[in-house]
């Protein structure tokens, strides 16, 4: 039996450093090629003004996520390291993006904080993303209003990430692609930078939403970027697909 179309929202990411996350060892913070499912549930939850606390809303709306994404522009100068330094006092206070000022809960440090945090500069990465199952709340659209008029600031992974541009297509119309799967969504959208028109563009998929083997294939592994939003620590993996796609025409 043929495959219908799915509608999927589509996302545009450009910044001039963007974090996607990965393992942390001791106070080295890694970025990754592609957006975790926690990244882009925490983004979401952003956009419609959730509260940290929310944590049964996070989980739900993390379980749902069938995304891909795909770099339409990456730098070959790799990552950017920023050294942290600061020295923390338990009585420190600082202003908050609800406009209000909040205090530290722990106690004073001794000697300064100092940690490492890995960025990806001036890069661009198209995401197409549904939700399963679609009756759920919020859904599709209600995602998209929020993107577009979001309840505060959005960051992409890290809050120094402020995007250049809007997450959504200039035009509504421009906002959902029909495909079948996630790979054909990805490849029915022009490429969005004109320094990679008519090239295959590296991306990855979900199992089932894609190739799995051939020249479009480069790797197949457990992806560990799942949130336990209940006990707020990362843990469980997911299986995902790296490869190519072609891209339609360059964007105008």
């Amino acid at each position: 039996m043929p495959m219908t179309d799915k509608q999927w929202l589509i996302l545009d990411l450009e910044a001039p450093l963007l974090a996607f996350g990965g393992v942390v060892i001791d106070q080295i913070g890694v970025t990754r090629d592609f957006p975790a499912a926690s990244m882009l549930t925490g983004l979401f939850a952003n956009a419609l003004g959730w509260k940290r606390t929310e944590t049964e809303k996070h989980q739900a709306l993390q379980d749902r996520l069938v995304f891909a994404a795909r770099i339409d522009r990456e730098l070959p100068g790799g990552t950017l390291t920023d050294m942290q330094n600061a020295q923390l006092e338990k009585n420190d206070r600082g202003w908050t993006s609800w406009g209000i000022v909040e205090g530290r809960d722990g106690a004073s440090y001794g000697a300064p904080h100092r940690r490492k945090r890995d960025y990806h500069m001036d890069a661009r990465m198209v995401i197409a993303v549904r939700l399963e199952p679609l009756n759920g709340e919020p859904d599709l659209e209600r995602l998209a209003k929020a993107l577009h008029f979001p309840a505060r600031p959005l960051f992409i992974g890290r809050k120094p990430c402020l995007p250049s541009r809007p997450i959504l297509p200039a035009r509504r119309e421009h906002w959902f692609v029909d495909a079948p799967t996630a790979y054909a969504a990805l490849t029915r959208l022009p490429a969005a930078d004109r320094q990679s028109p008519k090239s295959r563009l590296r991306a990855f998929w979900p199992p089932g939403e894609g190739p799995e083997e051939g020249e479009d294939v480069t790797r197949i592994y457990d992806l560990p970027d799942l949130r336990n939003w209940k006990s707020g620590l990362h843990g469980g993996h997911r299986r995902v697909i790296e490869g190519f796609v072609m891209p339609e025409e360059v964007a105008p």
